[in-house]
């Protein structure tokens, strides 16, 4: 009887054993297969960092060489060059969670949406460039064909060149300063000496435009003698920042068509030597002249 007891509670022992057994057979199984879960989700993550992080560097690189050709976008390429870089350094720090790496995605695709964007622009803006100049060489072709006085020439190539650049803005011709003689009879004879000079006439054109806005425009004139004196009124004018002193302005109604401006300044005493001849368009300096009075 005894031995059947002893038998029952060794067969009681064993079971509880083996269930243990198995019970922590188990537990070592899932701790196993969680730790291999974690490994593989750890790699996983470290993985898609280090493609975020590639990715991040070849917008890098596309934004470094857009700014390396200098175009007129380059302060705005460069502020967003410098979010990529910023969210690079962010990344590099980061620990590349789950949840991080989210971020630095939804991150990424908004600075690459951006960079698309951008990169379009900037394209359209190198063609755009590239007909300018094809423009502006044709344009100097014409004049230098057309026009013998070296020194204005130069003038105004410079600022047709200029305007061509920009499109839609009024071109300033021609620009010429000479000094007159005012006879009895109210007849205007040219003269190169100061002496005898009664009027200076300030001249200039005009060009036509078709994509300019057309309306009343005034122009600044600013005659300067060889003491680096503003001859004539003597009036100012502020220009943001900037106060224009000029000897007289003119009001020009412009239609889109070719314009000849001329106005006298008339006066005494006026010194000898070089006189250099300033138009403004408000604050802008668009064409500029000399002419020596003996």
């Amino acid at each position: 009887m005894e031995n059947q007891k002893s038998s029952s509670g060794l067969k009681a022992v064993i079971a509880v054993l083996a269930v243990l057994l198995v019970g922590s057979l188990v537990y070592i199984f899932k701790m196993t297969s969680d730790t291999e879960i974690v490994k593989t989700e750890l790699k996983t993550t470290l993985t898609e960092k280090e493609s975020v992080m590639k990715n991040l560097q070849e917008l890098k690189s596309t934004y470094d060489a857009a700014i390396a050709e200098n175009t007129s976008m380059s302060d705005e390429l460069i502020q967003e060059r410098d979010k990529v870089v910023n969210l690079m350094n962010d990344l590099s720090k980061s620990k590349g969670d789950v949840a991080s790496l989210s971020k630095y995605k939804s991150q990424f695709l908004a600075l690459q949406g951006n960079m698309k964007v951008l990169m379009a622009e900037n394209e359209g803006l190198k063609k755009q460039n590239t007909t300018l100049t094809t423009q502006r060489d044709s344009t100097v072709v014409v004049l230098g064909e057309t026009k013998k006085n070296v020194e204005t020439l130069t003038g105004q190539n410079e600022e047709l060149a200029k305007v061509v650049e920009k499109g839609s803005k009024l071109t300033v011709l021609n620009t010429k300063g000479s000094a007159f003689k005012l006879r009895s009879s109210g007849k205007q004879i040219e003269t190169d000496k100061a002496s005898r000079a009664d009027a200076l006439r300030v001249s200039f054109t005009i060009a036509e435009n078709q994509i300019a806005q057309s309306g009343d425009k005034t122009y600044y004139v600013q005659v300067i003698d060889s003491k680096n004196n503003v001859v004539g009124d003597k009036k100012s004018e502020t220009f943001g920042d900037n106060t224009l002193t000029y000897s007289f302005a003119t009001n020009v109604k412009y239609e889109n068509k070719t314009v000849n401006v001329s106005q006298d300044l008339k006066g005494k005493n006026f010194e000898k030597g070089n006189y250099v001849v300033n138009v403004f368009d408000k604050g802008e300096l668009v064409s500029k002249t000399s002419f020596t009075l003996k």
